[in-house]
C-alpha cells in the first residue's frame, strides 16, 4: 500500500434540478471547505461555457473565491482551456491569484475549448484560431511572460504582473495518450481524465513517466488520476446516485445536457433507447458503493496506475449528499492506507 497517494477533489459545480445556476457555485465554496476538514490536499474547479449543467465558466472567479474560503487547500483550475484565452491574460491572473494566496495556487491547462463550436467561435472571435492546434506554441508563450523571451522574439520584454511572484505550478490535463506525451516533453505535471478518457490509466501514465523530460519547474514526474466516484452509506444509496449521475452523463453525450436530475428523478425516467444504448457505451467509468466497496478498487488501479495523486469527481444532487460522499471517502482511505491492511477487489482483507 503505498501511503503516499493523496486525494483531491475536481469540482465540475454541477446545477441541480430545481435550483438556480449560481446556487452551484456557492455550492463549490462549501464543498471546498468540507474537503479542507476532510483532509483533500486539492481542489480543482472546471472551465464549460453554455452549458445548463455546469455552474463553472470562469475558474479565476471560482478559484480566487474557494481560496479565500479556505486556509490549506491548494485551489486550481482543472483546468484552464487555454485556446479560449490569451496566454498572457492566464499568466497575469494566475501570478496575481499566487499573489493574493501564495504556495496554494495551482494551474491546469488542457488543450478543449470546453463547449460546442458556436460558443466557441463566440470565445475566440476568429474561424481561423479555431482551426489552429498551436496548444505546445501558446504554453511555450505563457512561460515566456513569466521566465523570459528568447532575443528577437516579437514579446521579448513583456512580462506577466505581479513579477515578484512565481506563476503557480503547470499541469497539462488530458484524456489520451496524445496528452501525456505533450506533458512528458514540456517537463509538466500531467492529470489524467480517467473519469472519461479513451486509453487505459495504467498504459497512458506509464507512458507519461517513462517519457517525462525534466524542466526546471518539474525535476521529476507527478501524476494525477482523475476518476469518478460516489460514496454512500449503503449500497442500494449509492447505486441510486448512480443512476441520476449516468443519466445525466448519457444526457450530454446525447447533446442534450440538463441540470442534475435526483436520484427519484432518475428512478421515474422511461429510458429511450438511445439513452440506454449510450448509458451501455460508458462502461464502468463510475466507482460507486459503500467505503468499503469503493476504496478498494479505487486503490487497484492506482496501484496498477502508478498514480500520485486520485482526484476524485462526484455529481450528486444533494450537496450534503454529496460533501457525505467525500468525507465517508476519506475517511476508509485514511484508515486503510494507514493501516498498511491489504485488500481484495471486493474489499475483504487478504
Amino acid at each position: 500500500m503505498r501511503v503516499s497517494v493523496a486525494l483531491s477533489v475536481l469540482d465540475l459545480s454541477p446545477v441541480s434540478s430545481g435550483t438556480p445556476a449560481s446556487l452551484a457555485l456557492r455550492r463549490s465554496v462549501d464543498l471546498a471547505r468540507a474537503a479542507e476538514a476532510a483532509g483533500y490536499v486539492r481542489h480543482w474547479v472546471s472551465e464549460h461555457h453554455n452549458l445548463s449543467a455546469v455552474g463553472s465558466a470562469d475558474p479565476v472567479v471560482l478559484i480566487g473565491a474557494i481560496a479565500a474560503a479556505t486556509s490549506t487547500l491548494r485551489v486550481g483550475a482543472g483546468g484552464i482551456m487555454l485556446p479560449n484565452h490569451s496566454p498572457l491574460a492566464v499568466a497575469e491572473s494566475f501570478r496575481s491569484l499566487e499573489g493574493l494566496h501564495p504556495g496554494r495556487i495551482d494551474l491546469g491547462l488542457g488543450r478543449a475549448v470546453g463547449t460546442d463550436p458556436r460558443t466557441a467561435l463566440a470565445l475566440q472571435r476568429s474561424r481561423q484560431a479555431l482551426a489552429l492546434d498551436d496548444f505546445e506554441e501558446q504554453l511555450a508563450e505563457l512561460h515566456g511572460y513569466v521566465d523570459g523571451f528568447p532575443a528577437g522574439h516579437p514579446f521579448a520584454g513583456i512580462r506577466a504582473q505581479p513579477d515578484d511572484v512565481p506563476l503557480p505550478p503547470v499541469w497539462l490535463l488530458g484524456s489520451s495518450e496524445h496528452g501525456s506525451a505533450v506533458a512528458a516533453r514540456s517537463g509538466t505535471g500531467y492529470a489524467y481524465a480517467g473519469h472519461f478518457g479513451s486509453v487505459s490509466p495504467v498504459e497512458v501514465l506509464r507512458s507519461y513517466r517513462e517519457d517525462f523530460v525534466p524542466s526546471r519547474h518539474w525535476p521529476r514526474p507527478h501524476a494525477v488520476l482523475t476518476l469518478a466516484v460516489l460514496v454512500a452509506e449503503t449500497s442500494e444509496r449509492a447505486q441510486a446516485l448512480a443512476a441520476a449521475s449516468t443519466l445525466a452523463t448519457t444526457r450530454l453525450r446525447l447533446g442534450m445536457p440538463g441540470p442534475l436530475p435526483s436520484p427519484e428523478e432518475a428512478a421515474a425516467h422511461r429510458w429511450t433507447l438511445a439513452e440506454r444504448n449510450t448509458a451501455g457505451r460508458l462502461g464502468s467509468k463510475l466507482v460507486a458503493g459503500t467505503p468499503e466497496e469503493v476504496v478498494p478498487r479505487l486503490l487497484d488501479v492506482v496501484e496498477r496506475s502508478g498514480a500520485d495523486e486520485l482526484m476524485v469527481v462526484t455529481q450528486v444532487h444533494d450537496p450534503a449528499e454529496r460533501v457525505l460522499s467525500y468525507e465517508l471517502l476519506a475517511q476508509e482511505w485514511s484508515r486503510v492506507t494507514q493501516s498498511g491492511e491489504d485488500v481484495s477487489r471486493t474489499g475483504e482483507p487478504v
